[in-house]
């Protein structure tokens, strides 16, 4: 059989393959309270001889309310105890056996983090992302792209091993799971995907794939804008026009939607998108329709969902629900478990419904990551909508941003600074900041409040020079990999690197 014929059935096989995956997914979407309930009790049951399970008391656990009193919310400095044993190579300690992988991700106090993932838990990450594509084309029915080079952005596929438990970036942990259908049309080069060095890593894989056929891009928007930039270097074009049967970028790690004018710009064109919800604890959610807001919540990937306002989150004794209690439009702390051993555990993202039937989600930030200096307790998804609701009908594309509270200034009221990089050069910088500002106001009250009030006078913008916020994750060792910008900070540790490496225009 020739190419072309290989090719084309390839094409014509994914079709009724996606369809059986729709009507799968289809089916616990349809029932999610009972598919939930039913993963509750699976992991109960299986986790209650691990010492975690002793120590909660698993065995007498027949309710969420039971689970809820017997389980407190952990975040990875809690459970530490427990992974510091599995890291050291005890079995049966957060689910049975061992893990089969350590995630391994920064932390923040602790250092390095190590994420479980057992032989229970792995088969969802790769799965995920493969239904997510499987949906698009049930949806759609386009399937061309399957014929083209694909090229996921992700971390080197290279492994260590601790107490004979491999460890790794989860993007390269998830490389060795690529199916086999796949395997022909993946880039980069095995040899170039374990380059460290990221911007080493680019221009490697800009030299792989500029005279390919590359129809689907894949990665972390930071990454992929890194990508597209060092592409258009080389050839002054725009991506769309090096690549011309491109359709189809997947993404996920942050949202979209501050990227979107910036990608537009550099691909020339609009091309169809999905958004993935991955993380080292587990595939979350992913798009399952094109013109419907949000990522579908897995609820059948061994994950257990529970949630608490955000707003409440801090409290003493904050409530927590499961799905059927969720509310749209409400920002809430996900709170998860899994068959990877993590327990009612906190991962630090806040995350609002958009739909109820079925549950579909968008990430709304990070629990740490808002500024609340004066109160007003601003979040990223505010911060991300003000932006683009005051750059949406104009000629700006904004790179990069990130925003700090100024509580001492030289002289007038304190102010949050917004540290904005441009694709283009801005005039009328105090009318762009105004229009930031009126939205920002008309999201969050507390905000508008301390304008009106004369606590803080309007935001002020700082532009950072091009490739500025590139510049700042070198310097502190995190340029590639899982790093992105903060779009909110508490502090000005941020800002105040910005301003000492002459970052600030």
């Amino acid at each position: 059989m020739d190419i072309a014929k290989i090719t084309s059935l390839k094409a014509l096989l994914a079709k009724p393959f996606a369809k059986q995956i729709q009507r799968k997914v289809n089916k616990w979407a349809n029932n999610p309270i009972k598919t939930q309930q039913g993963i509750f009790e699976k992991l109960i049951s299986s986790a209650a001889t691990t010492a975690f399970g002793k120590d909660h008391d698993f065995i007498s656990i027949n309710s969420h309310e039971d689970f809820i009193k017997k389980v407190p919310i952990r975040d990875y400095e809690a459970l530490k105890p427990y992974v510091d044993r599995v890291v050291q190579g005890e079995e049966n300690v957060l689910w049975k056996g061992k893990p089969i992988y350590f995630a391994k991700t920064s932390g923040t106090t602790s250092g390095s983090k190590y994420i479980p993932i057992t032989k229970e838990s792995m088969p969802s990450h790769a799965e995920a992302a493969r239904n997510a594509i499987l949906m698009y084309i049930a949806e759609t029915g386009k399937t061309s792209f399957v014929n083209g080079k694909m090229i996921f952005l992700q971390g080197s596929p290279i492994l260590e091993e601790k107490n004979s438990i491999k460890l790794g970036r989860l993007s390269g942990i998830v490389a060795h799971y690529v199916p086999k259908y796949l395997q022909k049309n993946r880039m980069p080069s095995w040899e170039t995907n374990c380059i460290e060095d990221w911007e080493t890593k680019v221009e490697a894989i800009v030299d792989e794939t500029l005279n390919e056929d590359m129809t689907i891009i894949s990665g972390i928007p930071s990454w992929v804008q890194m990508y597209f930039e060092r592409l258009e270097q080389r050839t002054n074009k725009k991506i769309g026009d090096i690549f011309k049967n491109f359709n189809l970028f997947i993404f996920g790690g942050v949202n979209y939607e501050p990227y979107r004018a910036k990608f537009e710009n550099l691909i020339g064109r609009k091309v169809d998108s999905i958004e993935l919800y991955p993380a080292s604890e587990g595939f979350f959610a992913f798009q399952d329709k094109q013109n419907e807001k949000g990522m579908l919540l897995q609820l059948n990937s061994g994950i257990f969902y529970e949630f608490v306002k955000a707003d409440e989150f801090f409290s003493n004794n904050p409530k927590r629900i499961t799905l059927k209690d969720v509310e749209l439009g409400v920002n809430y702390v996900m709170i998860i478990s899994t068959n990877a051993g993590l327990w009612a555990y906190n991962i630090g993202d806040t995350v609002e419904f958009t739909s109820l039937k079925p549950f579909r989600l968008i990430v709304s930030g990070r629990i740490k990551h808002y500024i609340s200096a004066f109160g007003e307790h601003v979040i990223s998804k505010e911060v991300e909508q003000a932006i683009q609701e005051a750059t949406i009908n104009g000629n700006v594309i904004v790179s990069e941003f990130t925003v700090a509270p100024q509580i001492n200034p030289d002289k007038g009221l304190p102010y949050h600074e917004w540290f904005i990089e441009f694709e283009n050069n801005i005039e009328g910088l105090e009318e762009l900041a105004k229009k930031i500002d009126m939205s920002l106001q008309s999201q969050n009250s507390y905000y508008k409040d301390l304008i009106q009030g004369k606590v803080l006078q309007p935001l002020k913008i700082a532009t950072v020079k091009k490739q500025g916020f590139k510049d700042y994750m070198k310097s502190i060792g995190k340029l590639g990999g899982q790093n992105k910008i903060p779009r909110l900070s508490n502090d000005r540790n941020i800002a105040d690197i910005l301003y000492k490496n002459n970052l600030v225009k």
